[in-house]
């Protein structure tokens, strides 16, 4: 039979280790410096370790809806970075034709983000924050001049905004990829600057075919990553091959849209003006945490200025896409069409054309019965 232990420190029966001891039921809390607060803040870390251990399921988090509202209740509401195109958070694409000024805006999105001042025309709900603009178009003296008068007289950017660049000399470890460096270098960035912003021009330079489906989907994996793991807001600028200007912008001019599109929370694009080659507008392709407001029916319409030495987009209005399309007349059907044969005499095939001439297969197949 076992003996009763009156007091910590009874030894127990043989059966039982005699170093085992009984815990102490009367601590001293607050002599070793633990308050009721502590232990409260314990408790509750304790519970949520084992709710969100309940909770996951493999790749899934099952939760009730109830719950999923009151975590996200925990959470800030995302802030605006640049107006409704882009907000904290987000994983974000800006896309357009070569020579639009895709590298311009993106410039000014992050100056204006560096300094925490808004562009006009565009709000601003965030304050100042670190930006990391990777540059992989312009060289240095490219860039100074863009934000010059002549080399001189320069603009003076904020020192939060960081403008990163290939460095050539930088011998590569034998163990890894340019991609696997390349990528192990902008996450080192990310953590010794501190960064929250992160402007990537362009895309092309962390996977080198966005086109395909099965280069894409590693890109948006690792950027996702990125994201979630640094809780950064990112601005990722893509290319769309030459298109057919009388008619609207969509997902679908998006190179490599169909991935890059489902895996990304927001898209906005720049078209150029038929009527005026210096008029740019802004359009939403999809949105996140706004409704879809710049469609075509309401784009922004801006133009490109440098009144000293700042190259900026310009907000001018609001106006509909049609009214910025090219009108495609008979005479631009008939030179078409005239095209179309010129090209298959030359013994490319109906896909060669409908790329080259940025017209769809049907059309090329109807123009070539005629």
């Amino acid at each position: 039979m076992k003996k009763h232990l009156d007091a910590p420190g009874d030894s127990l029966d043989k059966n039982e280790s005699k170093d085992k001891k009984i815990p102490l039921l009367n601590f001293e809390f607050e002599k070793a410096g633990i308050g009721k607060e502590d232990i409260q803040t314990e408790a509750v870390r304790l519970l949520k370790e084992g709710n969100e251990a309940k909770e996951s399921k493999g790749l899934f988090l099952v939760r009730t809806a109830n719950r999923c509202i009151e975590q996200a209740k925990n959470r800030p509401i995302p802030k605006m970075l640049f107006g409704e195109f882009w907000s904290e958070g987000e994983l974000c694409i800006l896309f357009a034709e070569s020579g639009l000024g895709k590298s311009i805006l993106a410039v000014q999105i992050g100056n204006s983000n560096s300094k925490g001042e808004q562009i006009s025309g565009f709000k601003l709900e965030a304050p100042a924050q670190t930006v990391l603009y990777f540059d992989f178009e312009l060289n240095d003296k490219m860039f100074e001049k863009r934000y010059s008068i002549e080399y001189q007289n320069h603009y003076t950017f904020d020192e939060n905004f960081y403008r990163v660049e290939i460095n050539p000399d930088a011998p590569i470890p034998e163990s890894q990829s340019f991609e696997d460096y390349l990528n192990s270098s902008l996450e080192r960035s990310i953590i010794e600057t501190g960064a929250k912003i992160l402007i990537i021009d362009n895309l092309t330079y962390l996977r080198t075919e966005t086109e395909k489906a099965k280069d894409a989907l590693p890109l948006m994996k690792h950027l996702k990553a990125l994201k979630s793991r640094y809780g950064l807001s990112i601005l990722a600028l893509a290319h769309t091959p030459k298109r057919d200007l009388s008619k609207p912008i969509t997902r679908n001019d998006l190179q490599g849209s169909k991935m890059l599109y489902n895996f990304c929370d927001s898209v906005f694009a720049i078209g150029e003006s038929a009527t005026d080659k210096g008029i740019r507008y802004l359009k939403q392709i999809k949105p996140r945490n706004t409704e879809l407001i710049y469609d075509t029916e309401n784009i922004c319409i801006c133009q490109l200025n440098k009144p000293t030495n700042f190259l900026h987009f310009e907000f001018m209005g609001f106006g509909t896409e049609r009214e910025h399309l090219k009108q495609f007349t008979e005479k631009d059907r008939a030179n078409t069409i005239e095209k179309v044969k010129e090209l298959s005499q030359q013994g490319k095939t109906q896909r060669q054309i409908s790329i080259e001439l940025s017209i769809s297969l049907g059309a090329v197949n109807k123009y070539l019965k005629k």
